[in-house]
């Protein structure tokens, strides 16, 4: 499979998880499954463009309004790098957890008047760890295992 078409599948996929489960995507409280595949950029360099595109389009849709469209978007893209550039390592598997939670919390905390900055932090960086660490290293190692016969 050619990197376009894995980055596609890997954008359309974060877009169809966010909706199949948007009664935890979005709010102050959430566990966004399509966040597990935030650990693709360490097999795939492909997917933080994937990710990306996957996040804008599920953001747009989404209807939290601009700033998560644009700056829940750019923290992803951001996050996935971080997630490429160094794998592997700790700070690969925190990136998208601490970026979530420190700065996906500072808009949602304005959006939603939640009573403290704090408890909005711990509570997307709960979610966040959650589904990445829960979620995303299970499906990481299923992905590198398998990756001469999926995408």
């Amino acid at each position: 499979m050619n990197k376009w078409t894995r980055g596609g599948l890997i954008a359309a996929a974060y877009v169809v998880l966010v909706f199949v489960f948007q009664f935890a995507s979005f709010g102050p409280i959430q566990f966004r499954i399509a966040e597990a595949l935030t650990l693709l950029p360490m097999v795939y360099p492909e997917a933080i463009g994937g990710i990306y595109i996957g996040a804008l389009l599920a953001n747009i849709l989404g209807g939290q309004g601009p700033w998560d469209i644009f700056a829940g978007s750019l923290i992803s893209l951001v996050a996935a790098y971080i997630t490429f550039r160094y794998k592997y390592t700790w700070v690969a598997y925190a990136a998208p957890i601490v970026l979530n939670a420190v700065f996906v919390s500072a808009y949602l905390y304005f959006i939603f008047e939640f009573p403290s900055y704090l408890l909005m932090v711990l509570s997307i960086g709960f979610g966040q760890a959650v589904v990445v660490l829960g979620l995303g290293i299970p499906f990481l190692r299923f992905v590198k295992q398998n990756q001469d016969r999926f995408l």
